[in-house]
């Protein structure tokens, strides 16, 4: 797995490049309000969260007002919360299966590689673009490390994958929920909206609404053949 996309030398011949939102469509949860719960903030994370999906909040701000309310929080919070993780239904081996028919598959979230880099690793994701909180003495500092990871920087990571396997736009597939996934998912020459927000359908060329993540399956297979 790689943590960024920044630029790798021979890059091997792709099927086509997947690439997923985390909270809400790879995960049932918000990694984010998994860590509140711990802060005992979990209900004022949930109402910014719920906002900033709906669009109706710009997301770098929601990012950083949710993260402000975990400050001092003990560090080591973050592996119970790894191990509380709930995959969608469908999503693991959707993930099994483009990776086995020559996919790229990457994660790119709002939520953070502290989180969520171990189980990219144990199911053979390639790459993974999210936010790092800032943690000094072991506490979080109620801030985020380094450049949010928005809608746009999620679209340019999009872009800058798709330029590194030398893939066209019909072979990209975008998966999302909220309104930060909007660029990604117009960039893609296939976009899936899952469960989603109406930000997002609205733009959407396939509309998800069952439970398993699976059903995205022949959306991969008909782009592969593009």
């Amino acid at each position: 797995m790689t943590a960024e996309p920044g630029i790798d030398a021979s890059p091997v011949v792709a099927t086509g490049l997947l690439v997923s939102d985390v909270d809400s469509t790879l995960l049932t949860q918000e990694v984010i309000e998994l860590v509140a719960e711990h802060a005992g903030v979990r209900d004022r994370v949930e109402e910014i969260t719920t906002a900033a999906m709906r669009g109706e909040l710009d997301f770098a701000q929601s990012l950083r007002a949710r993260v402000a309310l975990l400050e001092g929080l003990d560090g080591s919070v973050l592996a119970e919360v790894r191990s509380a993780l709930v995959p969608t239904p469908g999503a693991l081996e959707l993930v099994r299966r483009a990776k086995a028919d020559g996919w790229v598959v990457a994660l790119v979230s709002g939520g953070f590689h502290e989180v969520i880099d171990e189980l990219a690793d144990r199911t053979g994701i390639d790459h993974v673009q999210a936010n790092r909180f800032e943690i000094a003495d072991g506490r979080l500092t109620g801030r985020v490390s380094g450049p949010i990871i928005d809608g746009t920087a999620k679209r340019r990571t999009l872009e800058e994958l798709a330029a590194r396997y030398d893939l066209p736009a019909s072979r990209i597939v975008a998966l999302g929920d909220g309104a930060n996934d909007r660029e990604m998912l117009l960039a893609a020459g296939t976009g899936i909206a899952f469960r989603a927000k109406p930000a997002l359908r609205e733009v959407a060329d396939v509309v998800i609404d069952g439970a398993s993540l699976l059903d995205a399956w022949p959306h991969l297979q008909s782009a592969a053949r593009s």
